[in-house]
């Protein structure tokens, strides 16, 4: 028997997601999100409300990053999600976080965190806090990549939002063949 929760975020894996961009000083802020995910081949789409300093800087400067929260670095990034950049605006700083300015959009990327999306604006509704970006690039450390060049989830070690217990968890095992297991059954 299946019990009934009623209507609620609840959805698993929910990715967890650093979001920074450049305050119009020039200072970078990020923000924490675990709402959000891949909505076209080249778009991400998040809900963000119109409060955070991170989305007024989005919205002045067009561009951003979305760098993926990984297990070496949560308290990190709980804590660039619990602390505001209205109040507290060396933030990052404060979180022992470093950054780069991105190649390919007037954003920071978070030197630490080993896998980043640069992103441009697309859109942003503030009644719905629906914010979509086009992906211009995908970025990664050397050290997360596998003898083929490419991401290796072992390494890169991505966190995910537990909504119902409050918890971040890692990823755990490779279990199958995406596009490949279900021919089985044809």
């Amino acid at each position: 028997m299946k019990k009934n929760f009623g209507a609620k975020p609840y959805t698993y894996p929910q990715p967890v997601f650093i979001i920074a961009a450049y305050g119009e000083d020039g200072v970078p802020d990020a923000m924490n999100a675990a709402w959000g995910g891949i909505s076209e081949s080249t778009e991400i789409s998040m809900c963000l409300s119109p409060g955070h300093k991170t989305v007024k800087n989005i919205l002045a400067r067009k561009a951003f990053t979305v760098s993926m929260a990984d297990a070496a670095h949560v308290v990190e990034c709980d804590y660039v999600g619990i602390v505001s950049g209205n109040e507290v605006p060396d933030k990052l700083e404060k979180a022992g976080f470093h950054t780069t300015k991105a190649e390919f959009v007037d954003a920071p990327m978070i030197d630490e965190l080993p896998m980043t999306l640069e992103c441009k604006l697309v859109s942003y509704d503030a009644e719905s806090c629906r914010m979509v970006g086009e992906i211009v690039n995908v970025c990664a450390d050397e050290r997360i990549l596998d003898e083929d060049g490419k991401i290796d989830p072992m390494k890169l070690e991505p966190i995910v939002f537990d909504p119902v217990n409050s918890a971040y968890w890692k990823l755990g095992e490779k279990v199958g063949n995406a596009f490949k297991d279900g021919a089985k059954l044809k």
